[in-house]
């Protein structure tokens, strides 16, 4: 956070005037400061001046509120700290995409630059207050879904369907489009996948702009999205999509997601032709029997760092892949 003179943006936004350095802070809050500005860059905010004047009396209040979370036994300082992160991270990437938002919509209204800080001021008053309810009302819906979920979950083995989705050729394409046609691919690309991956019973875990990971409690939830995700993307002025499937144990960690079943998912992505889905052999094998997919065995592959393999294409039924199969 850096202090803008004299257009009283960060203050519009903060809703609050900022009146205190970072000693003070951590004075107020009854802490050395080496420990409020730990717990400040696990938020994600680089450390400043000593004497420069920051913090506000909500930045007092947050310290306040982790320090308490850790004095009840809510949680430890090393989870407090892992807390911190993912919140920072979350909250930093929700907040560059409503800043890039509102900007677009300020370009798009025609507003001068010399107008932009008063227009911005003004925008502050008038949406953070619905985005903070609409931030709260989501948090609390997706916390209540994740904790069903691992309420009675063993979290040392956790088994799952694990899909990557990727653009063939985004790279090259890039190249080729303008800055702005690339954020709208992009926009379209993860808005559509997302919806795809949601409305078929899976969960989005990230989207890299040119690819998106996801997860299914059901192999064949899996293979349904990941045919899905080809035929939404197919001929609507985007590149083709290769889709890599793989089920396993995974490792669950602040939202993401680790271990061999992932990276196997990822390395069948990369080995993939465009416009098909490649399953490892456990994945198939569960989908034997399924009469909503055709299995197609494909040649043995090597996989980097996970040696040779025979993975399967899944087709969807009725697709005319049984040409393919009996060819």
């Amino acid at each position: 956070m850096s202090r803008e003179d004299g257009d009283g943006v960060a203050e519009a936004f903060l809703r609050a005037p900022r009146r205190y350095t970072s000693h003070q802070v951590a004075h107020m809050a009854g802490v050395p400061v080496y420990r409020a500005r730990r717990l400040w860059r696990a938020l994600g905010f680089a450390n400043v001046a000593d004497d420069a004047v920051e913090f506000t009396d909500s930045d007092v209040e947050a310290l306040r509120t982790m320090l308490s979370m850790v004095s009840s036994g809510a949680y430890d300082e090393e989870h407090m700290l892992l807390m911190a992160r993912s919140i920072g991270r979350a909250t930093a990437r929700l907040a560059e995409s409503q800043a890039e938002l509102g900007a677009e919509a300020l370009d798009q209204a025609g507003v001068p630059l010399a107008e932009r800080p008063r227009a911005w001021r003004r925008r502050a008053e008038r949406v953070v207050p619905d985005l903070a309810r609409l931030l709260v009302y989501a948090w609390q819906r997706q916390l209540a879904a994740a904790a069903g979920r691992l309420a009675d979950q063993d979290m040392s083995a956790v088994r799952m369907a694990v899909g990557f989705a990727d653009l063939v050729a985004f790279t090259r394409l890039s190249r080729q489009i303008t800055a702005t046609e690339l954020a709208r691919l992009v926009d379209r690309f993860e808005g559509r996948s997302a919806d795809v991956v949601t409305s078929s019973g899976g969960r989005v875990v990230k989207t890299l702009g040119d690819s998106v990971l996801f997860v299914a409690d059901k192999s064949h939830v899996a293979a349904e999205i990941a045919l899905r995700l080809v035929e939404t993307h197919r001929g609507r002025d985007m590149p083709e999509l290769r889709v890599g499937l793989a089920a396993g144990p995974v490792i669950w960690r602040m939202g993401d997601v680790f271990g061999t079943t992932v990276n196997l998912a990822s390395r069948l992505t990369a080995l993939s032709l465009p416009g098909t889905i490649l399953a490892d052999p456990e994945m198939a094998e569960e989908l034997e029997g399924d009469r909503a997919f055709l299995l197609r065995a494909v040649d043995r592959l090597s996989v980097r760092g996970l040696g040779e393999l025979a993975p399967f294409t899944i087709m969807r039924a009725g697709s005319g892949g049984q040409d393919m199969l009996d060819a």
